[in-house]
């Protein structure tokens, strides 16, 4: 029954990006463009076995999932259309960097960011994968959700979250923020995932907040930053069950507001995908100050190739497959096309 869900929300969604797709010229925004151009770089840049690149260190785990999330998030579906092999090229050279014991990775000091990461992707491509290739998904899936359960850190102050490595004792938000969108992401597909592992993660992530700021730490005892407060708010919004727009987030998402998105800052890419998806998730003023600062950075610096690659530290090292797909992640936030992300219409609270 939810894989009948799963694909029957895939098909309704998906009517859509194929009606923009259709739109005359003059009729796309300027944003609609911005992601079109995006996708034919990020298709070009496809290796022939179906991965991504980093610009140092070979093909990725972690940045292939990520753009096989950007086309899905405009629409794409695997094997249909003009994107439609990319998008199952790439799901197949995921699925075989999992390793027998379910984990994904292509980066053994960052493993858990890369198997997060892959897991929330797999989790969202298997609503909109049907054949052979959608019962390999699920199986995949399965296995990789029992990795994520079996890392959760269980005592102390570091109890429900993670960090780089399945095995250990710390934890920080930015990993944690990952595993917690991939149990989610699973769950609402049907996988198998014990509510109290969300609670003990949510709970973690309550103990990271600043309550002077209402920004949310790096670590407990860590410095509060803007992508952790963007990472944290999502994180509450949609798995919290008395979280959401409570007064601990409004309070954060406040603190967003603060800080805006700026070209060149560190970790951008990461920054602005967590920020834009959590004051989407809020509403209100929040998404109607965000969205347009957003926007107007990401069109800014968009190349004349249709990529992006960052000012300088990781994003510049990570390359522009990486800063492209996470700004088209950001830019199709409203697309509304990745189940994980959707949010409901109520009224929105306004900003405190």
């Amino acid at each position: 029954m939810a894989r009948l869900l799963c694909i029957l929300m895939a098909v309704v969604i998906c009517c859509v990006p194929a009606a923009r797709a259709a739109d005359a010229p003059d009729q796309r925004t300027e944003v609609d463009k911005s992601v079109e151009k995006a996708l034919e770089f990020l298709h070009n840049q496809q290796n022939a076995d179906g991965s991504w690149s980093i610009f140092r260190g070979g093909k990725s785990a972690a940045i292939s999932s990520f753009c096989v999330m950007a086309f899905l998030s405009s629409g794409n579906v695997p094997g249909e259309g003009k994107h439609g092999e990319v998008v199952k090229k790439g799901i197949e050279w995921v699925l075989k960097q999992q390793l027998p014991n379910g984990l994904i990775t292509t980066d053994a000091h960052h493993e858990m960011y890369h198997h997060g990461i892959c897991t929330i992707m797999l989790s969202e491509a298997a609503g909109m994968t049907d054949g052979k290739l959608g019962e390999e998904v699920r199986q995949k899936l399965e296995k990789a959700v029992q990795v994520i359960l079996r890392g959760q850190r269980n005592t102390g102050v570091e109890k429900g979250g993670w960090r780089y490595r399945v095995e250990g004792s710390d934890s920080d938000i930015s990993v944690t923020g990952w595993q917690l969108m991939a149990l989610r992401a699973a769950k609402n597909l049907g996988c198998d995932v014990p509510p109290e592992a969300i609670e003990r993660a949510v709970e973690y992530v309550k103990r990271c907040q600043d309550p002077g700021s209402g920004g949310f730490r790096y670590m407990v005892r860590g410095g509060v930053t803007v992508p952790c407060t963007g990472t944290s708010i999502l994180g509450l919004e949609l798995c919290g069950k008395d979280e959401h727009r409570s007064p601990e987030v409004l309070k954060a998402g406040s603190y967003l507001l603060k800080n805006l998105p700026r070209w060149g800052e560190g970790h951008f890419f990461y920054t602005i995908y967590y920020c834009t998806q959590a004051t989407f998730q809020l509403g209100g003023n929040y998404w109607d100050s965000y969205r347009p600062r957003m926007q107007e950075v990401l069109l800014k610096n968009q190349a004349a190739n249709g990529s992006w690659t960052g000012a300088g530290g990781e994003d510049s090292g990570l390359g522009p497959t990486y800063g492209t797909a996470m700004a088209v992640l950001a830019l199709t936030v409203e697309y509304r096309f990745l189940p994980i992300y959707q949010r409901g219409e109520e009224p929105a609270e306004k900003t405190k």
